[in-house]
């Protein structure tokens, strides 16, 4: 059995006013969910969701990741299988997951990235070895792509989302702070999809789900996607800025209205936007979901 970090809800820091089961069968009452703060949500991040981290001050909660992964590359490779491997080239491997956390990015792409940006090479059959370690000592947990009725006409692209099992390890690895993540925006909202896909993968699991994400030759996006037991689907919008609501509701809806068009296809169950910076929960008039992270559970 996969252990997980825990999620927000898990460590005392989602209200837990909205049941992601629930809402995933059109279930949601309209509720005032508190005011949101992005310097806290930095935390979570920076902090990440280790039990023993829970109740440490962000400085000393930061350290705990770095030697985790420290840990990781000095002893438990070795002894996976006894063979001795290139701890540097993993390091860089690592790094350039981190730079590259909460996207579709290629074996080829990791390979390029560490030769233009650490100036060393590796070779893709080094890079998909290594990858391999990781997966196997738990450290990637990477979101598969969505490949059921929705894509009847159109083609999608069959590649993983890369994330760490927890987005404190991408933070270590970029030594991120709260105040350079405040200045770094971008970066952080990678970082706040990458919490926000850890938890919806708990609490989907939790009851029979699954998380998925979609990508198509076309350049459409859904950031997350929840498939049900019953092959029911639900497809998921995540963004830190309230600000960013409407653009995230448009492209749900313009995907909806491309697989409406198709004989074949099947619409989405429920449409959400799940945010960073959001102080309620509410259905929109055109019908997706707003929730905060911060008040979803399982």
């Amino acid at each position: 059995m996969r252990m997980r970090p825990m999620s927000l809800y898990e460590s005392g820091d989602s209200s837990g006013e909205v049941s992601l089961e629930h809402l995933c069968r059109g279930e949601l009452t309209t509720d005032m969910t508190g005011e949101a703060n992005l310097g806290k949500l930095i935390e979570l991040i920076i902090r990440g969701g280790w039990p023993g981290s829970i109740h440490l001050p962000i400085e000393r909660a930061s350290l705990v990741p770095a030697e985790y992964l420290n840990a990781i590359i000095d002893d438990d490779v070795y002894r996976m299988d006894g063979v001795k491997r290139n701890t540097s080239k993993m390091r860089l491997l690592l790094r350039s997951l981190a730079r590259n956390e909460s996207t579709a990015a290629t074996n080829k792409t990791l390979k390029n990235d560490i030769r233009e940006a650490d100036d060393e090479d590796i070779d893709v059959e080094t890079v998909a070895e290594y990858l391999n370690i990781l997966e196997r000592l738990f450290i990637t947990d990477n979101q598969h792509p969505f490949s059921t009725g929705v894509r009847s006409s159109v083609r999608v692209k069959q590649a993983v989302k890369r994330h760490f099992s927890d987005p404190s390890l991408a933070c270590a690895l970029l030594k991120a702070t709260p105040e350079g993540l405040l200045g770094d925006l971008e970066t952080l909202g990678f970082l706040f999809e990458a919490l926000c896909e850890r938890d919806l993968k708990i609490y989907a699991e939790s009851f029979g789900g699954a998380l998925y994400h979609y990508q198509d030759y076309t350049g459409r996006e859904i950031d997350a996607v929840i498939e049900l037991s019953d092959s029911q689907w639900c497809a998921f919008e995540i963004k830190l800025g309230a600000n960013q609501i409407d653009a995230a509701a448009e492209s749900l809806l313009a995907i909806l209205s491309k697989i409406n068009a198709d004989p074949k296809g099947k619409p989405p169950a429920v449409m959400c936007v799940v945010c960073g910076m959001s102080n309620a929960a509410y259905r929109r008039p055109d019908g997706v979901f707003v929730v905060p992270i911060t008040a979803l559970k399982n």
